[in-house]
């Protein structure tokens, strides 16, 4: 499904990214650790096309995306939710499932026809939304919601795009421990059915949820293996998983 190789991205003496080479299959759970600072957002920032790269390659089922801009990467099917919760917090919650919708169907701006009562948008919006548990949230504003239900609200957005490969810039970030449950729960459920990269500090989720785990370290892919090699590995110890114990 994805594949990179020798992506390198350099802000002036930092260098972000040092020639990382990476692979997911179709249908796996793919995710990132390591470190603060270890240059997990801006590696999936160049997958996702928000930063271009210095150098190296990204193909996405074939085709070499490299030079692709984000929103034609997520026309292909990548679709990407943020480190910082990313919602219109104006508009409800079924609102901002049907606006991902008629974005991605490319007819954001026919606005003679509301979009609000468009069938065509708002019933998969319902589904989508009773799929990930929000359903009895649909008509309350974004902003009103909790933290944890605005985390999901930005996955359901991502669905809404019918996306090929979901990127996950720490889904987790700032839960509580129930929220964290629902979010593991929630992303078990998506396993198989789409391909993910996740990124994520949480270790009991990643180690839930991964089928395979990649460790970076200032810019570096250090190791990449099952669940179980990454546990066993005394580098990956050393630089990360022995921090957190």
């Amino acid at each position: 499904m994805l594949e990179v190789r020798g992506l390198t991205k350099q802000f002036g003496a930092l260098r972000a990214s040092d020639g990382i080479d990476f692979d997911v299959a179709e249908g796996e759970t793919h995710a990132v650790i390591g470190p603060n600072g270890a240059g997990k957002t801006t590696f999936i920032g160049q997958l996702a096309g928000n930063l271009r790269p210095d150098s190296g390659t990204v193909r996405f089922a074939g085709a070499d995306i490299t030079a692709f801009p984000a929103p034609r990467r997520a026309r292909l099917g990548l679709a990407r939710s943020f480190q910082i919760t990313s919602v219109y917090p104006d508009f409800s919650v079924l609102q901002n499932v049907a606006l991902a919708i008629q974005a991605h169907a490319g007819h954001s701006f026919r606005f003679w026809r509301d979009a609000r009562s468009d069938p065509a948008l708002i019933e998969p919006a319902k589904k989508i939304l009773n799929d990930l548990g929000l359903a009895e949230r649909s008509q309350v504003l974004a902003g009103n919601l909790a933290h944890g239900e605005q985390r999901q609200l930005e996955v359901a957005i991502a669905l809404a795009t019918a996306p090929r490969l979901l990127l996950l810039d720490e889904p987790m970030a700032g839960m509580g421990i129930e929220e964290s449950r629902r979010m593991i729960a929630l992303l078990a459920s998506l396993k198989r059915r789409h391909t993910i990269i996740l990124v994520e500090h949480d270790m009991d989720a990643v180690f839930r949820l991964a089928d395979r785990i990649s460790v970076l370290v200032y810019g570096r892919l250090i190791a990449s293996g099952t669940p179980e090699k990454i546990r066993a590995n005394e580098e990956v110890r050393r630089a990360y998983l022995g921090m957190e114990a």
